[in-house]
């Protein structure tokens, strides 16, 4: 749906190429998270921890590692400093690190192969059109004005798109309120789609949940914003109204900054340090600053954490069918999957040059994990069941790169697996 919504945009509206809207089943294989793309060339990179590039595509296409050695060296990518401070995005590249990022991944590269097509560029600059495509589908009015593609038709077959929560999830958030805990939603959703996706997801009691919603957040400005910048408002009816001076009482805001949330938090629990635990699935918006800004502990929620084993968890034969979701077999893996095209999410071979050996080495993904996350879970269910009290190895507690993964770590980080991961 994200993929069709921008791609009927750049046809419609910006006259791109009819085949943009039809995608071959086996095209999803292109989205792999951690890609970055290099906006000017059109190419597609996959950084080691150093930020040399491990593979790239240009458009759709794999490059030979001696394309890539002849357009990016053996060097750090020009780009890596400023991609690895996460901070901005510019016009020269951009980070897909989350599911609802990628399906515009493949368009772009689609997009690269189209316009080579028909023009042979060398530079691109379909950038804006893409920037366009996004905000004529998710601008703050599209929800209520029905506006682009995307929102009508989550609200007219919301079951087709969206998994209700685990019993087991929703009994450990009410288990989290009932022993005192103070919970809260941000998300950078405006505050209609936000009630649609809660609604159908933990129920109409779904308030009930939280003590604290925030909507229309714009993370990572969240975290990285003063009050000045990004002052908290009061919703009515779904819109903003005035700004407020400072947050006195837990209720639904929209925007708003980390610092002012941060001083609610220590009245309503009367410490002078709470601690916060964010749970979060995008590195660049929710891990990164929530750690960087706030100090706050950071769950990095990853579901490549299922794709590794490269079976179906176990239990899954014996749950419920309702828990299963709709779609049984294969659909149960995506997007589990570890990508033909770009390999593991978390490791990968670089070539030795000159007949030199193979190294392997941790992609950039993996590394900013055990830097700027305190655990990574594959999904809230895997934790769910735990006692409350239960004690889980942080990624910082002896400076190894797989202890804060629970269950346990991706088998593509364990000694002697390499030969499995990167058939």
């Amino acid at each position: 749906l994200i993929y069709d919504s921008f791609a009927q945009y750049l046809v419609t509206e910006k006259g791109y190429d009819e085949d943009l809207l039809t995608l071959a089943p086996d095209s999803l294989d292109f989205c792999c998270k951690g890609l970055v793309l290099d906006i000017e060339e059109g190419n597609f990179l996959k950084l080691a921890e150093d930020g040399t590039v491990l593979r790239a595509s240009h458009g759709t296409k794999s490059m030979t590692f001696e394309e890539i050695l002849e357009m990016y060296g053996r060097k750090e990518w020009k780009h890596f400093n400023t991609v690895s401070g996460m901070v901005s995005r510019t016009a020269k590249y951009y980070l897909y690190d989350n599911y609802f990022d990628l399906p515009g991944a493949l368009l772009c590269a689609r997009v690269v192969d189209s316009l080579d097509q028909h023009d042979g560029q060398k530079k691109y600059d379909f950038w804006k059109d893409m920037v366009a495509a996004i905000q004529h589908n998710y601008k703050i009015s599209a929800f209520k004005e029905d506006c682009g593609m995307y929102f009508p038709e989550v609200k007219n077959h919301p079951d087709k798109y969206l998994q209700r929560c685990p019993e087991s999830v929703k009994k450990w958030l009410k288990q989290l309120k009932n022993a005192g805990k103070i919970l809260l939603l941000i998300t950078s959703s405006h505050s209609d789609y936000c009630r649609l996706l809660c609604e159908h997801v933990l129920g109409n009691d779904f308030e009930e949940y939280f003590d604290i919603l925030i909507t229309n957040a714009l993370k990572p400005g969240f975290f990285s914003h003063t009050p000045n910048q990004r002052p908290f408002r009061t919703l009515e009816n779904d819109e903003e109204q005035e700004a407020l001076l400072s947050l006195d009482k837990p209720g639904w805001y929209s925007q708003g900054n980390a610092i002012q949330l941060y001083d609610l938090l220590k009245k309503m629990t009367g410490k002078l340090d709470p601690k916060v635990v964010y749970f979060g699935d995008s590195m660049h918006s929710d891990i990164f600053p929530a750690r960087h800004y706030s100090n706050w502990e950071t769950v990095f929620i990853l579901e490549e954490l299922l794709g590794d084993k490269g079976t179906v968890p176990a239990n899954a034969e014996s749950e419920p069918l309702e828990k299963k979701g709709k779609y049984e077999g294969d659909q149960l893996k995506v997007p589990y999957f570890v990508s033909k095209q770009w390999g593991s999410f978390f490791m990968d071979r670089l070539p030795g040059l000159e007949n030199a050996e193979e190294t392997l080495v941790h992609t950039w993904s993996c590394k900013c994990i055990s830097t700027y996350s305190t655990i990574a879970i594959p999904s809230l269910e895997a934790i769910a069941d735990l006692p409350l009290d239960y004690r889980f190895t942080r990624f910082s507690s002896n400076s190894s790169a797989t202890a804060g993964y629970y269950p346990s770590p991706p088998r593509a980080l364990l000694p002697n697996e390499d030969s499995v991961m990167m058939k």
